[in-house]
């Protein structure tokens, strides 16, 4: 999806308050939604043993897909896509699929335990196209983005071939009108018949993504069928969690056992943590002050291997939680603790780091830069705790203190 990046989205701005700012579906739940919304997708049905996807694929006739239901794309790259001509090769490929750890480009390198698999209809393709629609923050629109390389890597179309890719944007006050759908159309090149059942398609979808407050609604392939209909092959979907309250039955479809363990346990102690690849763990508190913090560890040499706010209304247990937690995390070898006494005064701060180094046995080097309220009390606490902590000056000099430490180790 780095096509969205090009469009004013950032992986981290996409939490807070201890919780996902976006909800993923699982595609054969995506489907369900655009189903019901009229648009045309294939039939099928999620299996979570052999003999369910075997008479699954009796029902719906040959060829079949068996398609892993898991949170990321590349599915098929990864052994997790497969099709199906018969029986025997039906039972092959959910064996296969089912319990398989699945690596793709989008898991980071973490593995996701298959589940359940989605057993679908074949499709003749005649074509294949790419569609979505997001939000761009950079302009305040909705961006319709499609391609007529669908089913490839829409990263690659959009880096060697640009020209392939259509954007139309949306002011969301106004909606979609017909002069955006023409030009998505046109963009693709379709002409008569196509031509109006593709708008017709587009506005169903732009009135599902508008209705159930959608971030991502991502169709890749959209694929022409031999009988001259479009089809939803593939579906992605992120909900806006922050309206998850204006829809109930979205929020039960959440599957917290494809969130990475470390996250879903700090979401349970409203906690706002992602890791992150680097080996400088992070705590700070307040968003916008986490980013800056990570952008100097960054110019500093150093890589963060984590974000954690742990907001403004901490108390000693959630500073001890994120503390224990970032801990858990091997591939922290320094931590950083970057906090403004505001809300969350500096002397509790200071309560719940000691509390946290005496209870988890702290033996890695510790940074720590706090200012604000209480900010005596809390250096006071620090300094009798017999810790070995260094202090820092501002936050520049935290940063480069702490990736001087990371690289020495």
């Amino acid at each position: 999806m780095s096509v969205i990046e090009g469009i004013g989205f950032h992986p981290l701005l996409s939490r807070r308050a201890g919780m996902v700012v976006y909800m993923k579906l699982h595609e054969y739940q995506a489907k369900e939604l655009f189903g019901q919304a009229g648009l045309p997708v294939p039939r099928g049905q999620v299996c979570s043993d052999v003999t369910q996807a075997v008479l699954a694929a009796d029902k719906f006739g040959w060829p079949v897909a068996i398609k892993a239901q898991v949170h990321a794309g590349g599915r098929g790259k990864g052994g997790g896509v497969r099709l199906a001509a018969n029986r025997e090769e039906a039972r092959q490929a959910a064996e296969a699929i089912l319990g398989m750890r699945l690596v793709t480009a989008q898991t980071g390198g973490r593995e996701l335990v298959v589940h359940r698999i989605l057993v679908e209809e074949g499709a003749a393709i005649q074509d294949e196209l790419y569609l979505s629609i997001l939000p761009d923050r950079a302009t305040a629109s909705l961006v319709i983005i499609a391609s007529t390389e669908g089913g490839m890597n829409i990263e690659e179309v959009a880096e060697k071939n640009p020209e392939k890719i259509v954007r139309v944007r949306v002011n969301p006050l106004l909606g979609l009108q017909p002069c955006h759908q023409r030009q998505v159309a046109f963009g693709l090149g379709l002409t008569g018949a196509l031509f109006k059942s593709f708008c017709s398609l587009l506005a169903r979808l732009y009135a599902t993504v508008i209705g159930n407050d959608l971030l991502l609604a991502e169709i890749n392939p959209l694929v022409l069928t031999e009988n001259g209909e479009f089809l939803l092959l593939d579906a992605k979907v992120e909900v806006d969690s922050s309206a998850l309250f204006r829809h109930g039955e979205l929020a039960d479809l959440h599957d917290p056992a494809e969130m990475d363990p470390l996250e879903a346990e700090a979401q349970q102690y409203g906690l706002n943590y992602i890791r992150l690849g680097g080996n400088i763990g992070t705590m700070v508190n307040g968003a916008g002050l986490a980013m800056a913090t990570m952008d100097l560890i960054k110019q500093a040499g150093g890589e963060p291997a984590n974000f954690l706010d742990v907001g403004g209304g901490a108390n000693a247990a959630m500073i001890e939680n994120g503390f224990r937690i970032i801990l858990s995390d091997g591939g922290v070898r320094a931590i950083l603790i970057n906090i403004f006494g505001g809300i969350l005064r500096c002397d509790v701060l200071a309560e719940g780091v000691v509390a946290a180094a005496r209870a988890t046995g702290l033996s890695l080097p510790v940074v720590v830069r706090m200012e604000g309220t209480n900010v005596d009390k809390g250096r006071r606490i620090l300094a009798d705790s017999g810790l070995e902590l260094v202090s820092a000056v501002d936050l520049r000099d935290a940063a480069e203190k702490i990736a001087t430490i990371a690289r020495s180790l």
